[in-house]
């Protein structure tokens, strides 16, 4: 294999590992500020649960969140902590 091949595949993942780290923190981020209640894009208290959905006790949730001022809209993916046996089906 080339040398200047084998050069570019490693740039590219590095660069690709680089932007899905940082795209995480972003995403991290608006996470916390919409858990406080607060849009990440107009910086007000007006983000509101509108969908909850689950494909079970123990999957994943998605959840759809609201701006009532700027109508941005965001959908998460929670991953659950325990079974319907745990006694935690909540978030």
């Amino acid at each position: 294999m080339n040398f200047y091949l084998l050069f570019f595949l490693i740039i590219v993942i590095v660069g690709l590992v680089v932007s899905y780290i940082y795209f995480m923190k972003e995403k991290k981020a608006n996470l916390l500020a919409i858990e406080q209640g607060i849009c990440p894009k107009c910086e007000k208290p007006s983000m509101e649960l509108i969908d909850q959905r689950s494909t079970g006790c123990s999957g994943p949730k998605m959840l759809t969140f609201e701006c009532q001022n700027c109508k941005y809209t965001t959908v998460f993916n929670i991953q659950n902590s325990g079974g319907c046996g745990s006694g935690k089906c909540g978030i």
